[in-house]
């Protein structure tokens, strides 16, 4: 693209027209456009433009320029109904995994939800609610009972404190089963041995035990056999 200085160069070079100059204006003229890239019109004849391009797309009636816009408009219209199948279809079948946070999942369930009503199809918190509880993994079923026992409805905020209060509670319940699984199996053989042996009374301990006791036993049998 020319700049502007460039442009109004080439226009300089061309004379102001008059009763006696109309040739060497002419030439001077073709010259500029030639040089600015726009002297294909005077060169060419136009393309011919057909009425039937618009005539099969557009009715007659449709003649301003306002009415044009709300026709052409008509003709590119979503399915509103089709949309709403599609987002409802994915709002049920949207399930938390564990991937990502809950607080994530659930307000992807909202977001659906916002698409919905733009389509006009608005649903009511409590409807909200039993889709994102429905859309938790079986360590929720405890959370669960204890939503469908009390009185008091959440609302989507509500929920979301809750579940995320939750999540948290069985992250750390796993670490601490993982922590006891470790730590049972970092013990050394003798150790469990040994443990096992106390557990069921034969260790060292108790056959020591067992020996004093049978001394006291025959002890005392030998004294009342004297006496």
């Amino acid at each position: 693209m020319q700049s502007v200085s460039t442009i109004s160069s080439n226009i300089s070079y061309i004379p102001t027209l008059n009763g006696s100059n109309f040739w060497e204006w002419k030439d001077s003229l073709m010259i500029a456009l030639a040089l600015m890239g726009h002297d294909l019109a005077s060169r060419e004849d136009g393309p011919t433009i057909s009425d039937s391009i618009f005539m099969d797309t557009m009715s007659d009636e449709v003649v301003l320029a306002k009415d044009y816009l709300v026709a052409l408009e008509n003709n590119f219209v979503k399915n509103d109904k089709a949309e709403t199948i599609t987002l409802l279809a994915d709002l049920v079948s949207m399930k938390y995994q564990s991937t990502g946070s809950i607080r994530e999942h659930i307000l992807k369930i909202s977001n659906t939800a916002s698409k919905l009503k733009a389509v006009g199809l608005s649903l009511a918190d409590d409807v909200l609610v039993c889709l994102v509880l429905i859309s938790l993994h079986g360590q929720f079923a405890h959370f669960k009972v204890s939503y469908n026992c009390q009185k008091k409805k959440w609302n989507l905020n509500e929920l979301i404190s809750q579940c995320v209060q939750e999540e948290e509670g069985l992250s750390k319940e796993k670490k601490e089963s993982a922590h006891v699984a470790t730590t049972s199996k970092g013990k050394s053989p003798k150790f469990r041995m040994k443990k096992r042996a106390a557990d069921s009374g034969h260790g060292p301990g108790q056959k020591k035990q067992a020996l004093v006791d049978a001394k006291i036993k025959n002890a005392s049998f030998v004294i009342s056999k004297v006496t």
